[in-house]
């Protein structure tokens, strides 16, 4: 779920707002519905997100919390900083983190992921309006040695785009990110993820000033990067959500 609404960050990033944002989401899955053998996957995800903008910069985190029906399964988080190159904010130095932990229901264990540092450049564009923003960010990649699965450490890039539309006179928010990275175990030694998302927001209804709520969707599309029942991760998978936000 993550760098969903940096739609509206990049727009207050860009503008030079001082204002922080949060939001936390809860999507409904449908992964273990589609597909027999993704019947293990979690069936619900909450996601927090924080971002602050600052004189020299942006700081961005979120956390996907993964619940199935006895409870947690697992998390994974990422955190990332920018230092603006200049003035207008559009070109900056990136640094990212990413890790997280998953459970394995049968052997009732906590395995970590191979978790990542990430470095390099990123050019963030909004419209006069901030109705539009993109953003793009090329990054060296180095993974660090995971001992549960003697997975060795390893560098790669990785290609990132946001995006973010708000229409309908702010009603509706049309968002997401891609990603593309290296990755030798995969085959192509390539993987890539992107999730899209739509939103309806009912603050802009009359009388409703002040409900930050989002209803709305997300969908997972992938190549190479979803685990599934057998532990292989070599498919092409589109898994929908139904969705719920709110922004603090």
């Amino acid at each position: 779920m993550k760098r969903i609404s940096l739609f509206f960050l990049l727009a207050m990033f860009m503008s030079g707002m001082t204002m922080k944002a949060q939001n936390i989401q809860l999507h409904k899955d449908f992964g273990h519905t589609l597909y027999d053998e993704l019947s293990g996957r979690p069936s619900m995800t909450a996601t927090i997100e924080m971002f602050k903008p600052d004189k020299w910069g942006s700081t961005f985190l979120f956390a996907d919390l993964d619940f199935q029906s006895d409870g947690m399964a697992g998390a994974y988080w990422e955190i990332a900083r920018e230092f603006s190159l200049t003035k207008n904010r559009q070109w900056a130095a990136h640094v990212e983190y990413n890790g997280g932990l998953s459970t394995d229901e049968d052997l009732w264990i906590a395995d970590r992921y191979q978790h990542a540092v990430l470095l390099g450049g990123a050019w963030n564009w909004a419209s006069k309006d901030f109705s539009r923003t993109f953003s793009v960010q090329l990054m060296y990649k180095y993974y660090f040695k995971n001992r549960h699965y003697d997975a060795h450490p390893f560098s790669g890039f990785q290609l990132t785009e946001v995006w973010g539309l708000q229409f309908a006179k702010g009603a509706c928010t049309f968002s997401g990110f891609c990603d593309l990275w290296y990755d030798p175990n995969a085959n192509g030694k390539l993987i890539f993820l992107s999730e899209p998302q739509f939103w309806y927001n009912f603050n802009t209804l009359k009388g409703w000033k002040g409900v930050n709520l989002s209803l709305g969707t997300e969908v997972e599309i992938s190549n190479n990067f979803v685990w599934n029942d057998f532990g292989q991760h070599n498919k092409f998978y589109v898994i929908p959500t139904i969705a719920a936000k709110w922004t603090f």
